[in-house]
């Protein structure tokens, strides 16, 4: 009897399952499908830019990059399963699995910043500060992702992790302004640019949350893999492209007059 049933669950899960002839699902359907295939594509490929670049860069910065190979190579096996998840169950988000990724990348993001600076000992306190907001943040989140749309506790810890948001952007703007300012000018340029990614990137999750509130969610899981892979592959290579100039920076003296 348990067989029998498993069976029929089995068939019943095959037969609402997404067709990869996407003509043959909703429209909306196959665009997300599509950008879940296409999200785990760029960031695989991402992964293996990173790591395949790693020695191309001063020995100073190599750490920084297998960070950034493990964001996208992580990404890219949630990924993966995010689209097969999405795919067999017929379009059901695959919203806990997302959590998880974030939960893993994002702090991993955030320790390119004290990486870069190569602050010491000072670093190792941006770097608790960064990761403990940042998983306050994404717990918070999830919390609210999985209470009741619009009710209060759902409010509540959507607030909440909003506020962990803000404390992250004003550590980055704030309390490492002047370590980014004394930086060496491409690293600086580098680092500016990968805050904006966190104030500007970022707040793209928060407004794909406020989707859900108004019964667009479908269209925010379209939102969310396209942030996704800019505000991973894209902040990474930025990283990269200030770690070039570094490395340049260094094997080139400056001219005496």
């Amino acid at each position: 009897m348990n067989a029998l049933l498993a069976q029929i669950a089995s068939v019943t899960e095959h037969a609402n399952a997404l067709s990869l002839d996407f003509t043959k699902n909703a429209p909306l359907q196959s665009v997300t499908l599509y950008l879940f295939f296409a999200g785990t594509v760029a960031m695989g490929a991402g992964a293996l830019y990173f790591f395949l670049l790693r020695d191309s860069v001063d020995a100073a910065y190599r750490g920084a990059m297998v960070v950034a190979g493990l964001i996208c190579a992580i990404a890219c096996f949630h990924y993966l399963k995010m689209t097969h998840v999405y795919q067999e169950s017929g379009g059901q988000f695959p919203t806990a699995l997302r959590y998880v990724d974030w939960l893993f990348t994002t702090p991993l993001l955030l320790i390119k910043f004290p990486l870069l600076l190569r602050m010491g000992d000072r670093g190792t306190r941006f770097f608790l500060q960064l990761v403990l907001l940042d998983v306050a943040m994404i717990v918070l989140a999830f919390i609210a992702e999985t209470s009741p749309v619009n009710s209060e506790r759902w409010w509540t810890f959507f607030l909440m992790s909003c506020g962990c948001e803000l404390l992250i952007v004003g550590v980055l703007y704030a309390q490492l302004r002047q370590a980014i300012a004394d930086a060496p000018v491409p690293l600086a340029q580098a680092l500016k640019t990968m805050r904006l990614f966190v104030l500007i990137g970022w707040a793209i999750y928060p407004i794909g949350f406020l989707m859900a509130s108004s019964g667009y969610g479908e269209l925010r899981e379209i939102v969310y893999n396209v942030a996704d892979v800019i505000n991973k592959v894209g902040f990474g290579l930025v990283a990269y492209h200030g770690m070039q100039a570094m490395s340049h920076f260094h094997a080139t003296p400056p001219l005496r007059a």
